[in-house]
């Protein structure tokens, strides 16, 4: 590993790397990180090839080092908006396991209960065969499709148009589910149409930055460097923490709230009713681009800072000062992720944000926006594309016009895409396939073996008798297991195509090397299935008529042009030009446009809306009549919502809240990271986290094995001590069991490694994303740890912590 060449350390010991302080409304600083294989010298690299990071949701530009055919390294670019030449520890290291000697090579099909390596025309001859006998039989709701937030867009919208219009099955959707679903149904909910209204460059131009249950330090690791470089640089922000652990944002921060699990939305509501109390609003705004203020204003009228501090167990004082810097900011960035949508609560509480924005006015203007952030890379490509439960271009699946439009340019008779009912969420897909109605189930790049909740209730559904699995993926993953048909893919740098990070940029990622063996891009394999399966246009042409990816995104480019999400003015060739491009991307706007809704919320229109919106507390549809009572003109909706429980709390039996989430080092389930042997070091196996005075309370010491249970399942791991709020346990959920000994997951009743062993079936009845963050929980001793370090060296910044 090299050095930084700003002279910093290890990035494994130093995430965030050496700072490059600003000022307020200066430009970020360019600071190029690289990392080469051992014994190779930028010199003796053959070419540099385009890319960006496949392991959040950051967009971090970079290119990627080729020797000789193989992947060397990467280096960060210097000119991109995103990062301005800064990597992370994932984007310096992960791409090692490109060339793991476990990667899947050949396709896979089932023999005698066992998976046996087979070739192309046999394994797609059995998924065709199986998808035209299950049509026959049973219809397209006999077919699903669950995909991931890590393909490139022109494989998403290809997977849309041949699921939608070739199939006709409304069961689509993607682990975006899991990570984002909140993010898009707030900003539906808020503004009519998904859409992330802020930019990145945000950061550089606002007077306070408010984080709402999002770690950004580990999340969204480069741009907490840009927030690291302007608080050592003039005018720093205020910043406001809203978490339950001691993070390294809230050390950080002027104001850190840690509230009790589940009570989000009465936080937010006693922080509005502060805001509008102390008249810190801006009546200006709210009259010419939003409707429902009055609303707003009856239901937060009794939650004073002393009602929520009762709810959230946090002070009414901090409450106040909290308001404060919000209320008094000159220019609010507010950026929103897990710890507010993996709830019971979750749309509620975003929405709240997004008021809080609407009612001061904080919109439009640079370092005056809200980030409902994504989780994943290509999160926003998922929901653009129609790959996530919505229909391609932001189009409203009740609005007529806007099925018949979709039709049109699929040259689709409307009837032929499902629009009678809302789009099959994943969570439902599963109950589905548990209960035997879908009856093939094809999930490509992603694991739910490990990723979804109760997780013995998944291993039960995906080896249930009668239920026909594909998987397409770059390993012999715990869900490829299962499988009846394994198809080998290919990965970033092994294929091209473009994605959209949380910002609305979108990058050209642009193929490096050539796959291992015979592993296939996902868009040609979606490409090939269409072909087998002959999916026809109503003039008898081909309904996927596109065969290479600059192709697929002339066609997307088709899709979006006049939705909100438009691409018009984008091609392979300009985006191989300037470094990072955020849609709309028109004739009117060649550059790309930095921030929406300054001029208010023109997508909101009852003609134009991606949805007429749902009620907030049960998740059921308002309507097209209430939409076009509520917003005849087309405003920004500011959507009050009142506090309700989690459904569970803890009690005698199970006294602590369980809250899960990721470390630094690692990507959703370690497909990748655990491969790369530095991350995998860095933070090799799961553990728990507790706060020192239960710990104490319990005569539990640092490195202890301990268990923790739920009314689910069980999980075992090393203890961690400290930097969280008194009965509340922390648990990663990155980690299954590909590389334990035995490679297989628990036998019933035996405690596992996988945090989602411990997470009911619940979910926010709005956006349907799973509650990771409140499960009631029983913590106990199983061994006296060896060597306490063992505990320390896992987790955020802990390698480092223990060099030091």
């Amino acid at each position: 590993m090299k050095r930084r060449p700003d002279g910093g350390t290890d990035p494994i010991a130093d995430p965030w790397g050496a700072r490059t302080p600003y000022p307020r409304g200066g430009p970020w600083p360019v600071r190029v990180d690289s990392c080469l294989a051992g014994g190779v010298g930028e010199d003796e690299v053959d070419a540099w090839v385009r890319a960006a990071s496949l392991l959040h949701s950051d967009g971090d530009a970079m290119d990627i080092a080729v020797r000789e055919g193989r992947i060397v390294g990467v280096r960060g670019r210097g000119g991109d908006r995103v990062n301005r030449g800064r990597l992370e520890p994932k984007d310096l290291h992960a791409w090692q396991a490109n060339g793991s000697p476990d990667r899947l090579t050949r396709p896979l099909v089932r023999e005698g209960g066992r998976l046996v390596e087979s070739d192309w025309p046999t394994a797609m001859g059995r998924i065709v065969s199986e998808s035209r006998k299950l049509l026959d039989a049973h219809g397209p709701e006999a077919l699903a499709f669950y995909t991931s937030g890590q393909l490139f867009l022109e494989e998403y919208y290809t997977l849309a148009v041949l699921a939608r219009a070739g199939i006709g099955t409304p069961h689509l959707d993607g682990n975006t589910r899991l990570c984002t679903a909140t993010a898009a149904e707030a900003l539906k909910e808020s503004f009519g149409s998904d859409g992330q209204p802020g930019s990145y460059e945000d950061i550089d131009h606002a007077d306070a930055i408010a984080l709402f249950g999002h770690n950004i330090a580990e999340t969204q690791v480069v741009q907490w460097m840009r927030i690291l470089d302007r608080l050592e640089g003039g005018e720093p922000p205020r910043l406001l923490c809203v978490d339950p652990r001691l993070t390294e944002v809230a050390r950080r921060a002027t104001v850190h709230l840690a509230p009790r699990l589940g009570t989000n939305v009465a936080l937010l509501d006693a922080l509005l009713h502060e805001v509008i109390r102390r008249g810190w609003t801006d009546p200006g705004f709210i009259a010419r681009h939003t409707v429902g203020f009055d609303r707003l204003r009856e239901q937060v009228r009794p939650c004073t800072p002393r009602w929520a501090a009762g709810i959230c167990d946090v002070p009414a004082g901090t409450i106040e000062e909290a308001a404060e810097v919000l209320g008094t900011a000159d220019r609010l960035l507010s950026t929103v992720l897990q710890g507010f949508y993996q709830a019971h609560q979750a749309t509620a509480a975003a929405v709240q944000v997004n008021n809080l924005h609407l009612i001061r006015g904080m919109l439009g203007r640079p370092g005056a926006g809200a980030l409902q952030m994504n989780g994943q890379p290509t999160a926003e490509n998922t929901r653009e594309c129609g790959a996530d439960g919505d229909l391609p271009g932001f189009r409203n699946w009740q609005n007529r016009e806007h099925v018949a439009d979709l039709a049109r340019l699929w040259n689709v008779e409307p009837s032929v895409i499902p629009h009678d009912g809302p789009p099959t969420h994943a969570m439902e897909i599963f109950r589905l396939a548990e209960r035997g109605s879908v009856r093939m189930l094809w999930i490509s790049a992603t694991n739910p073996a490990v990723s979804l909740p109760d997780l013995a209730r998944i291993r039960s559904v995906l080896s249930r008798e009668g239920l026909f699995t594909v998987v397409q993926d770059l390993f012999l993953t715990e869900t490829a297991r299962f499988a009846d048909v394994v198809l080998p893919a290919a990965t970033w740098g092994e294929k091209t195509g473009t994605f959209t990070n949380a910002d609305r940029t979108v990058h050209l990622s642009e193929k490096a090397v050539d796959p291992p063996g015979e592993a296939r891009p996902d868009l040609d394999i979606f490409l090939d299935y269409a072909a087998r399966m002959g999916f026809e246009d109503k003039d008898g042409g081909r309904l996927v008529h596109w065969s290479a990816p600059e192709e697929a995104f002339e066609e997307w480019k088709r899709c979006s042009e006049g939705r909100p999400c438009d691409y018009s003015a984008l091609s392979y060739d300009k985006l191989r030009g300037p470094s990072g491009i955020q849609w709309p991307c028109t004739e009117r706007a060649p550059g790309g446009t930095d921030r929406l809704y300054g001029d208010g919320a023109a997508w909101a229109h009852p003609d134009l809306c991606e949805t007429y919106g749902k009620d907030l507390v049960t998740g059921e549809p308002m309507g097209e009549r209430w939409y076009r009572s509520v917003n005849p003109d087309g405003k920004a909706l500011i959507r009050p919502a009142p506090y309700l429980p989690p459904k569970e709390w803890p009690d005698e039996e199970h006294p602590f809240q369980l809250t899960t989430g990721r470390t630094l080092y690692h990507f959703h389930t370690r497909t990748k990271t655990g491969r790369a042997p530095r991350l995998a070091a860095a933070a090799p196996d799961v553990w728990v986290q507790v706060a020192a005075a239960d710990a104490a309370r319990m005569g539990l010491a640092e490195g202890d094995l301990v268990e923790v249970a739920t009314r689910g399942g069980a999980l075992r791991g090393r203890l961690r001590i400290g930097s969280i709020r008194p009965g509340v346990l922390f648990v990663p959920f990155h980690y299954g069991y590909w590389d334990t000994p035995t490679g297989s997951a628990p036998a019933p009743g035996e405690a596992g490694r996988a945090a989602n062993e411990l997470i009911p079936t619940l979910w926010d009845p709005v956006s349907k994303q799973p509650q990771f963050k409140t499960a009631a929980a029983a913590l106990s001793l199983v061994a006296r740890g060896g060597d306490p370090a063992d505990a320390a060296a896992t987790g955020p910044g802990g390698a480092g912590r223990r060099q030091r």
